[in-house]
């Protein structure tokens, strides 16, 4: 009973204290992904302070590229909400003929994706930047973030120290972790410019922007892809209509497919597998906790730990 009443106090404070600790978390998980690289600096002689700030800025570049590749995406979602409700007026439409009382249910549909609808709906969506900028306590969330992250890679090598016994540990698990998303980093680039492709040539606009979000997302295990699929659909819907709207989400899974069954497993191993269905809850917890920061964040704490306390993961990478 104590170490349940434990875990709900653990798991409330956490949600609670979710602005501080959130940023606070992903600040180390970059952390603990990028020090590695200031630990090859410091050994050919860079300064470890020159080699910690000029992580900081590329990660933190990197973090904003993505956001401006992705915001005239979804931007130009929002914009296609009329074009995609009165599209599925018609499949709604084309529905009622064949099934009956489907009526009733088409009505309601219109009333909830009219045209009056559709435009205060598109009127009240903001830009994702603009969202950005006038959340609350944002700019306090980038102060953390950025000082956490500066300052562990800048004291890993004390912080990790002072653990005593459990430095051995740390600095494996580290390494367990950086080498994963190393190999998934390429997969990802991979999977983005096949998907740039593929949708380049069936006629998707902005293929190569779809491409960005396919290998960004693809970090987000399971909802990823299934975030880009519903967003294809959506882009279907409004270009292409019809049965031919099932196309660009098709061709994704048929590449998401590829490479989750034959290219993953070829670049990452075995080494640092984890039960899928606990990867799958670790992320709706992550998500449900921290909002989009606690999906991202969810696979690299559970790989962190599962390598720190297993010790025949850790053997078996310490033998490559």
């Amino acid at each position: 009973m104590l170490a349940i009443l434990t875990g709900i106090a653990i798991i409330t404070a956490l949600y609670l204290a979710r602005s501080i600790v959130a940023p606070i978390t992903f600040a180390l998980v970059l952390g603990v992904v990028v020090a590695p690289l200031a630990d090859k600096l410091e050994k050919v002689g860079c300064p470890r302070v020159i080699s910690a700030s000029s992580l900081l800025f590329v990660t933190s570049t990197v973090i904003v590229a993505a956001f401006l590749l992705l915001e005239p995406l979804l931007s130009a979602l929002v914009e296609q909400l009329p074009a995609i409700k009165r599209e599925l007026r018609s499949w709604v439409a084309a529905m009622s003929e064949f099934i009956r009382g489907i009526e009733t249910l088409g009505r309601e549909i219109e009333e909830t994706v009219g045209a009056d609808g559709a435009a205060e709906t598109e009127s009240a969506l903001p830009s994702v930047m603009d969202a950005l900028w006038l959340a609350p306590n944002f700019g306090s969330k980038i102060l953390i973030f950025i000082g956490t992250l500066f300052f562990f890679v800048l004291t890993r090598p004390e912080l990790y120290a002072a653990a005593g016994p459990l430095k051995e540990r740390l600095y494996l698990a580290d390494r367990a972790v950086y080498r994963y998303f190393a190999a998934v980093t390429l997969v990802n680039i991979g999977l983005g410019t096949v998907t740039a492709v593929a949708l380049g040539l069936i006629g998707i606009n902005d293929a190569v922007i779809w491409g960005v979000a396919a290998g960004l997302l693809n970090f987000v295990l399971y909802l990823g892809p299934l975030m880009i699929m519903t967003g294809l659909l959506i882009a279907g819907l409004t270009q292409f209509g019809g049965a031919a709207a099932l196309l660009p989400p098709l061709v994704f899974l048929a590449i998401n497919l590829s490479e989750a069954q034959f290219v993953t497993p070829a670049f990452v191993g075995q080494r640092l597998q984890v039960n899928p269905l606990v990867v799958f809850i670790a992320i709706i917890f992550g998500l449900w906790l921290w909002g989009p920061v606690g999906a991202i964040v969810a696979l690299p704490i559970l790989l962190w730990f599962g390598v720190l306390m297993n010790p025949k993961v850790m053997s078996s990478i310490e033998n490559t």
